[in-house]
Parts: C-alpha cells; sequence; structure tokens
C-alpha cells in the first residue's frame, strides 16, 4: 500500500466516521457543513474541578518519567564538570558540553538578523490598530511566522545544526501546501467539538475565507520542523532518553488492527459525546495513520522505540509546545484571532488557551512529526530524519 493511499485512508476515514457519529445521534448534518463556519452550537460541560485535577494529574504522570529521566542524566555531567573545570568535562564529552561545542566558531546569520527585525516589525503591526494599516490587519500572522521560521532556522546553523530550510530548500518548500492540507483537516475535526472558532469568519465568502485560512495554515508544519531540527542540536532537552525502555510489541498487526478499530471508534465517538472524547481529535487521526502504516509493513515514527530510542517523539511534542506557546502569544492580541470553549478545563488560561490545553500540543507534536516524515522521506531519500547529537553518543566518543 502507498504512502498516497495510506494518507487518503486516513482522510476519508477522519472525514467520514464523525459524521456517522453524528447521523447515529440523530442531530441535523447540515450544521456541522457549513461553510464558513457559523455560530457555535455545540453545548459545552460546564468547568469541573475533578475532572480537571483528574487531568492535571494524568498529564503529569505521563511527563514525569521523560522529566526526570533528564534531570537524572542531566544533572551529574552538569555538576562534575564544574567541579572538574570546563577542560576536562569537553574532554569526557558530557551532554551539556557538547552543546557549548555544536555553537563554537559559527556566527548568527546575516539573514537571522533580518529575520529578527521582519518579525519584531510584522509583531507590532499585529498588535496595533493603525488606520493605515486596516486592509491588511487580519493578514499579519503569516508573516510573524515567516520571521518565526527564518530566525529558527538561524539560531539552528548557528548552533551548528543541519536547517532544512538552507540544505534541502525545495523539500522545505513541499511542507508548506503539506501543511495546509493537514491544518485544514482539524479545521474539519474541530466542527464536531467546536473547541476553538474564529473571530470575523462569517462575514466572509467561502473563496476569501478558504484563501486567507490556507495561508496560515501552510505554515504551521514547517514551523514545527524548523523547531524540531533546532532543539535537536540541544542534547540537554532528550538527554538519556535514547536508551530508554525498549517496546517490541509481538503481533503487530493484531495491535495494529485493534488500534484502528479504537481510532476510528474514537472519531465516531466525536459526533456523539464531544463534550467527553474531544481529546481524541488530537490522537485518533494518528492512530489511523500509524495503525494503516503497521499493516502495511511500512516504517513509523515510533520505530525507534523497539530500539529505546525516545528522543525523536520527545523532541516532536517539545517542538509543536513551543510552536504553542507563539500560536497563543501572537493570538492574544491580534485583530484575526480565535477564542476557546473547552469542556470542564476551561480556566486559568495562559493567554487565550486554558492552561490543560495546551496538553493537546504534544500529541499533535507526533502527527506533525508523522506528516513531516511523509512528506519528505522520499523527498530527501534517507536523510530524513536529521542526524541527532546526544548524550550518550558524545560518551561513547
Amino acid at each position: 500500500m502507498s504512502r498516497l493511499l495510506i494518507c487518503s485512508f486516513t482522510v476519508l476515514l477522519s472525514v467520514g466516521l464523525p459524521l456517522l457519529g453524528v447521523a447515529l445521534a440523530g442531530k441535523p448534518i447540515g450544521g456541522y457543513l457549513e461553510f464558513p463556519p457559523k455560530i457555535p452550537f455545540v453545548e459545552h460541560a460546564a468547568f469541573s474541578w475533578p475532572v480537571f485535577a483528574g487531568l492535571a494529574l494524568l498529564i503529569l504522570a505521563s511527563l514525569a518519567p521523560f522529566l526526570l529521566r533528564i534531570l537524572f542524566c542531566t544533572l551529574p555531567s552538569t555538576l562534575s564538570a564544574r567541579g572538574r573545570g570546563k577542560g576536562e568535562g569537553e574532554r569526557r564529552g558530557e551532554g551539556v558540553q557538547g552543546e557549548e561545542r555544536m555553537g563554537e566558531g559559527r556566527g548568527f546569520p546575516w539573514w537571522g538578523c533580518l529575520g529578527i527585525a521582519w518579525t519584531m516589525a510584522a509583531w507590532v503591526l499585529a498588535w496595533t490598530r493603525w488606520e493605515w494599516m486596516e486592509p491588511f490587519q487580519t493578514w499579519t500572522f503569516t508573516p510573524l511566522w515567516i520571521g518565526y521560521i527564518v530566525v529558527v532556522n538561524a539560531w539552528t546553523v548557528r548552533r551548528g545544526g543541519a536547517s532544512l530550510m538552507i540544505e534541502e530548500p525545495t523539500a522545505f518548500a513541499a511542507l508548506f501546501p503539506a501543511s495546509a492540507a493537514f491544518w485544514w483537516l482539524f479545521e474539519y475535526l474541530n466542527r464536531f467539538v467546536q473547541n476553538w472558532y474564529y473571530s470575523g469568519v462569517a462575514e466572509l465568502s467561502a473563496l476569501d475565507y478558504v484563501v486567507q485560512a490556507s495561508i496560515p495554515f501552510s505554515t504551521v508544519l514547517p514551523a514545527f520542523v524548523s523547531t524540531y531540527q533546532l532543539l535537536a542540536t540541544m542534547p540537554s532537552l532528550s538527554c538519556g532518553l535514547d536508551f530508554g525502555p525498549a517496546l517490541r510489541v509481538r503481533s503487530p498487526r493484531v495491535w495494529a488492527f485493534t488500534a484502528l478499530l479504537l481510532a476510528g471508534g474514537g472519531l465516531l465517538g466525536l459526533g456523539l459525546r464531544p463534550n467527553v472524547l474531544f481529546p481524541l481529535v488530537w490522537t485518533a487521526p494518528l492512530g489511523l495513520l500509524v495503525s494503516l502504516q503497521v499493516l502495511a509493513g511500512q516504517r513509523t515514527i515510533f520505530e525507534p522505540l523497539r530500539h529505546g530510542d525516545w528522543r525523536s517523539l520527545w523532541t516532536a511534542a517539545l517542538a509543536a509546545l513551543v510552536c504553542g506557546l507563539f500560536w497563543e502569544l501572537w493570538n492574544w492580541r491580534s485583530l484575526a484571532h480565535w477564542s476557546y470553549a473547552i469542556p470542564y478545563v476551561d480556566r486559568f488560561p495562559l493567554f487565550a488557551m486554558p492552561l490543560l490545553g495546551y496538553a493537546g500540543y504534544l500529541p499533535f507534536g507526533l502527527e506533525c512529526l508523522a506528516i513531516a516524515d511523509l512528506v519528505l522521506a522520499d523527498l530527501m531519500q534517507g536523510r530524513w530524519p536529521p542526524h541527532r547529537t546526544t548524550c550518550a553518543t558524545e560518551m561513547r566518543d
């Protein structure tokens, strides 16, 4: 089964199953297919302290093993490097010293300085309301992210990493149209849970909405991949995760078929119980894609786990969270913006996003990695994902 066919099946199931759930619930389907989307009509559950506390504990319990492993890996080497002096620490090649060596002798690129100036100017324009800017005010989000992408790639070059934007511009350019299509799928799934909605959309024609939305949507994957590559140059952020517990699954096709049924059932449930199953917007599409890849005998983003290497998944989740903080920051005071309505946990906003809502960026990072893998694997002929410098590798050297 080809990658294109797998993607087609994933999209088909992601589109059809929630609609089937709506039909089974006896709800009118028309409202879910309005374009542009109109006023939200899903009735969201009120805030609940027990649900908030339970989800917070679940999130912390999921992250704790990773954070503790990284801490126990980096802390001894940092302390010992301070005790022995920098020279001996560099000879031993600990991760923190390795990070310093990656950036030695490289200046920050001139085009990165232009990117910083561009981003700051776009930020000012996005958050002000000058009369002469009024015709362009709704278009400021994309220039912000173009600036972000340039700056992050410059920082990656400064640290001695491989910048996809510079070394593989054709492959990097392919991420833009793939990104727009990728995010439109989540916009569709949001129709069934309505956890976010945009201001001023109802007044746009269908064509205007497609154009004004697709352009900023196209920056999602390039920003993610750029951030992923930057974080990959910082070994201490994933130190110790390259020799974690190995996951070798017996009968992978049985597990894949089970995951396919669960993911499909979750998408079906979005139309039936949106207040309960809304987190599946961020996990079910990945479950469909990966299970189909396994059934087709193709490599997945989870392949490194067979050897105990958790770095790429952790870095992907972290990259999406970093991007998420900037998405929410720049959305906060922009004229064209989105708002949130999340069942049970809609409290304690950081910018416009409720605090626990940021946890959704973690699995979203895995989905970004999976799609980037599909787009870049063939275009880069085995040179993706990029080489990673790690604590363990440096210690062995």
